[in-house]
């Protein structure tokens, strides 16, 4: 069968909601604009491990250190389910680690900012774990089975992170004036960043046409921006806070809330690693990777260990 046999029938299988699996046949760019986009995923869920798991031990009740230590453990399986998914593309574990821990592979920019007080926990669970919900439940019908699968799980433990946060600033918002303080702080540092998450806007996002048209992509970056808007506002005003945007308002005529424009230099700055914590963040990865070589280096021998014990049993057989 032609190339251009095999590209029709693809497509074909994509227009008719059909997933594409593993040893299905997939035009290259679709194999590697799907490597690069999990693989990216997946590092962010491991990074963004960091910047929460350094108030595990400083929440303020044992309740919020086990929320906050369940949470962490989450994001440690989504990554492990992600690089799973994408390793089925052909591409190894090893690999992807080592295109992190040089820079070669990107992740979220949104977790190259610090978490400064407790209420942060609560902005990154309402607004950046809101996002990604957002995201992430329209990739729950993406076109590759694998990362589908993979995503239904994820969406349903990630909107337990969102209640989470969302109950941290809550609580806080009807405490002290210190307290309430906190909490506006928290969310006028973290509103931005988090629109950021959805990517460049539509005309500025080269590769957005082609992964729509591949249905990895259901809904345009601008159009998860506006939804995460629409249903944000109303949760701000319960909190009794203000999001840090004077232009943000409803727009009668359109249905939807308009915002403000957001500082594009700003988030392609952060991408390109002079973020505020961006050499914190991969440094902490780095050293990470090299203390667990030994419990890598004794998996992998216990493994041959175990190979080799099945294949001379089955020898004397």
């Amino acid at each position: 069968m032609s190339t251009h046999s095999l590209e029709d029938r693809f497509q074909h299988l994509i227009d008719h909601e059909e997933k594409i699996e593993a040893r299905d046949w997939m035009p290259d760019a679709y194999r590697k604009t799907l490597i690069r986009q999990i693989s990216q995923h997946a590092h962010s869920e491991v990074v963004g491990m960091l910047p929460e798991s350094n108030w595990i031990t400083r929440a303020p009740s044992l309740k919020r250190k086990l929320a906050l230590l369940a949470k962490v453990q989450d994001e440690g399986g989504h990554g492990l389910y992600l690089y799973s998914a994408t390793e089925t593309l052909g591409i190894s574990r090893d690999e992807l680690i080592e295109q992190l821990l040089t820079g070669k592979a990107k992740y979220s920019s949104i977790f190259n900012y610090p978490t400064l007080s407790w209420a942060d926990i609560g902005a990154i669970g309402w607004l950046v774990d809101g996002a990604a919900i957002m995201n992430q439940v329209a990739l729950c019908r993406t076109s590759y089975g694998p990362y589908a699968r993979a995503m239904v799980r994820i969406c349903k433990e990630e909107s337990f992170h969102q209640r989470q946060g969302y109950d941290i600033l809550l609580t806080m918002s009807k405490g002290s004036d210190e307290q309430k303080e906190m909490v506006q702080d928290a969310v006028n540092r973290w509103w931005w960043p988090s629109l950021m998450m959805f990517g460049p806007n539509d005309e500025a996002s080269p590769n957005s046409a082609q992964s729509m048209k591949w249905k990895i992509k259901r809904l345009s970056n601008d159009e998860l921006r506006q939804r995460f808007v629409d249903a944000t506002v109303p949760q701000a005003e319960i909190l009794g806070i203000q999001l840090p945007d004077p232009l943000l308002q409803y727009n009668e005529a359109r249905g939807h809330y308009d915002f403000g424009p957001i500082d594009w230099e700003e988030f392609f700055e952060v991408v390109a690693g002079n973020g505020p914590c961006n050499k914190e963040r991969l440094a902490a990865r780095v050293k990470a990777h090299e203390i667990g070589a030994w419990v890598r280096e004794a998996a992998t021998a216990y493994a041959e260990k175990q190979k080799n014990k099945i294949i001379s049993t089955v020898s004397v057989a």
